[in-house]
């Protein structure tokens, strides 16, 4: 059984700031839909479109970004999108302060925010690649997943205490000082950081933004991985609003049973991230990869058949906990099989390209299952994304486009082939950002 490894002082001042800035993420989820209903008394409408506009634009507005942050120096980067969240976020209990809130200033920081959440990803998964050795890409990996299924697990419940007690404004506080102490953290982590070489014109050329994209979409196994996770996650997070809807609209659960049924499955994210490396050694990268990848698409069409009281709870609990634990395998695997096979001169734009994909797909879905609501109700929705999950495994890499199995004993060999290896952006949930 593989013992605990210790990878030195300055990734430890990554995770924490990575820690702090994820438990501060948890604790504001959901806050802007709160204000938007409860301060500016919004309608569904407007919701909805805070939340699919938000990803969106965000999404398009980082575009550049990507190789902006590749031919820089990645730990400014990220000191400077953290203190970009932070000044965006503390303008809204500001603006509250002074009567002066809108709804367009949550629309703009929500766009600030998604914007500078994709860069940060971008240079933090080009760094890592820096401070870690290749063989411990996924104990790095399956910490950060970790980390962030112990904070989806404990931040909401706590956030939704604190805005019950103090108001919707308090959890956006406590997010955007989270991001404050990261920038100090990352600060901390100390030592030097060469500037990346830059061939060719030293402008920012149209062919650098879409190199991300032609990378990806020119090997087969990344191609095939992108598409399953867009399409996956899409449809997952599409479903999250309307089963709010559901639940404690029509069925008529109370908002203290509907954070449990979401929050006790974390566990299995934190199990599942634990477990990954165990099974990539005794069963090799591929087939890890495929088998989680394809046992989480199974477990979501559950939700269509959930009814009242304690047997509801029960299904959705078991149906989350199910998914939860297969994501909580297949991000690690994906986030390290990703960064193996990066070439380490376009980490930063492949990583953004990946997040702007994804991004857009959610909000299109979203909006999309939305209206699909409006015409067929939300329990049927649910049931018609349920079943295309069903069908994602098929969009999964075939055999021969896979890496062979490798077990991580391989993994410094893997690094000698591939001369630099790099990392990816730093953990996300089930439905990434």
């Amino acid at each position: 059984m593989p013992g605990r490894r210790a990878l030195g002082r300055r990734f430890g001042w990554l995770w924490a700031s990575y820690a702090v800035s994820a438990y501060g993420t948890s604790l504001g989820f959901g806050t802007f839909s709160l204000i938007a209903v409860l301060v500016l008394h919004s309608g569904p409408a407007q919701v909805a479109a805070l939340a699919a506009a938000g990803r969106a634009v965000g999404a398009l507005v980082a575009v550049p970004l990507g190789p902006w942050v590749e031919f820089r120096r990645k730990r400014p980067v990220m000191v400077a999108m953290d203190l970009i969240r932070f000044a965006a976020l503390m303008s809204v209990p500001a603006a509250f302060a002074l009567g002066r809130l809108s709804f367009a200033q949550l629309l703009v920081v929500s766009v600030v925010v998604a914007a500078a959440n994709i860069a940060f990803n971008a240079a933090g998964g080009a760094y890592l690649k820096a401070l870690v050795p290749a063989q411990d890409l996924l104990v790095a990996n399956g910490r950060f997943e970790s980390t962030t299924w112990s904070a989806t697990m404990v931040g909401p419940p706590l956030g939704g205490a604190a805005i019950g007690m103090f108001g919707p404004v308090t959890a956006v506080m406590a997010d955007a000082v989270s991001y404050l102490l990261s920038a100090l953290g990352i600060r901390a982590i100390g030592g030097s950081e060469p500037r990346p070489a830059r061939t060719g014109a030293s402008r920012l050329r149209a062919g650098d933004l879409l190199e991300g994209w032609r990378y990806i979409l020119s090997r087969p196994a990344l191609r095939a991985l992108l598409f399953n996770s867009i399409v996956v996650n899409g449809l997952i997070m599409a479903s999250e609003p309307l089963l709010a809807v559901l639940l404690l609209g029509r069925l008529g659960f109370t908002p203290w049973q509907y954070g449990l049924m979401f929050a006790a499955p974390c566990i299995g994210g934190l199990v599942g991230a634990r477990l990954a490396r165990r099974l990539v050694t005794r069963f090799g990268q591929r087939k890890v990869l495929l088998t989680a990848g394809a046992l989480r698409a199974y477990w979501p069409v559950g939700l269509a058949f959930v009814q009242p009281g304690v047997s509801g709870i029960v299904l959705v609990i078991a149906v989350q906990l199910g998914l939860v634990t297969c994501c909580g395998v297949f991000n690690p695997v994906l986030a390290t099989y990703r960064l193996e096979h990066t070439d380490p001169d376009r980490v930063a734009r492949t990583l953004t390209a990946w997040s702007v994909s994804s991004s857009i797909a959610i909000a299109t879905l979203t909006a999309a299952w939305g209206l699909l609501a409006t015409v067929t109700g939300p329990r049927t929705a649910i049931a018609i994304a349920g079943v295309l999950l069903l069908a994602t495994p098929l969009l999964l890499p075939r055999r021969g486009n896979t890496p062979r199995s490798e077990p991580t004993d391989a993994a410094p060999r893997l690094a000698a082939n591939a001369s630099a290896e790099l990392h990816r952006d730093t953990a996300r949930r089930c439905a990434p950002d």
